[in-house]
């Protein structure tokens, strides 16, 4: 933890208005609704994927008794 802590820093305030506006020109505002309905989409895949794993090893066990 503390490798990473002297590694990064404290991030505040300042520094996150620079990432912001780092991705705002390299992306354009245009792109970036675009970005996160697509990370959204993969997020809700993957937690359906892994409830239906879930699901399926619920069955087996069931199954095994």
């Amino acid at each position: 933890m503390n490798a990473l802590y002297i590694f990064l820093g404290m991030i505040g305030a300042p520094q996150v208005v620079i990432i912001v506006v780092v991705i705002l020109l390299l992306f354009g505002g245009k792109k970036i609704p675009e970005l996160m309905r697509g990370l959204g989409g993969g997020i809700k895949e993957f937690k359906k994927a892994s409830q239906e794993d879930d699901e399926d090893e619920a069955k087996k066990v069931e199954e095994k008794k």
